[in-house]
């Protein structure tokens, strides 16, 4: 492939499920495997957990600061959630598609349906990840020891609404073992990654095969 150089925009790589059915930790596994992978970070107006760290898990922001992003059209996506605001800031996520880094979203399908109305559209891979039952959503809620009663409580009541987004997904699967579910995903993206429309230079590389047929035919 002499004087072609075999570039491709960058993937949005949407993963979505309910609190506890896997995502976060998908996305993690996701870049442990491949390094080049770059995460979303989330601005959130929530105040940070122990151990989070700014820049790193969200940019913590003010409600005033995060509305005037939106007035701005600095956000790809936003939300309300259990009265908190989240949304992924629009220029470090353009400026990684360009380079050709993909990019991966943990966001719901709130998120989801205002990034597939947005500019990066043609870069966009969804993915729904299931829980294998309901039982075994709230017993992985309560094992992460993250939150209270109260808070899993308003998580199980919302997982039913987020689980009828599931249809609206390229792609879903059911994290019934943590292994499985992150050799599907690598696959997912390994394909995605060689689909056509994302292979910009593949134009060029075919007009230099039709090329060589022509200087063939005149020898």
């Amino acid at each position: 492939m002499t004087g072609v150089t075999p570039i491709r925009r960058g993937l949005a790589i949407i993963l979505s499920s309910p609190s506890g059915a896997g995502k976060s930790t998908m996305a993690r596994r996701l870049m442990a495997w491949d390094p080049t992978l770059s995460f979303s970070v989330s601005a959130t107006t929530r105040p940070p957990r122990p151990g989070e760290v700014e820049g790193h898990d969200y940019y913590f922001v003010t409600r005033e600061a995060f509305g005037q992003w939106i007035m701005d059209g600095e956000m790809l996506e936003h939300a309300e959630v259990f009265g908190n605001h989240y949304g992924s800031p629009r220029a470090p996520v353009e400026a990684a598609l360009s380079a050709g880094r993909d990019v991966i979203f943990d966001i719901d399908w709130q998120g989801t349906q205002q990034i597939a109305q947005s500019s990066i559209r043609s870069d966009m891979v969804s993915i729904f990840i299931l829980p294998p039952s309901i039982a075994e959503l709230e017993r992985r809620l309560r094992s992460r020891g993250q939150d209270g009663a109260e808070v899993i409580a308003k998580r199980m009541a919302k997982s039913e609404a987020e689980i009828s987004h599931w249809a609206e997904y390229d792609y879903v699967l059911v994290n019934d073992d943590m292994d499985a579910t992150e050799a599907r995903l690598r696959t997912l993206l390994q394909a995605e990654r060689l689909k056509r429309i994302r292979q910009p230079w593949l134009t060029g590389f075919v007009n230099r095969l039709s090329e060589e047929f022509r200087e063939r035919e005149s020898t």
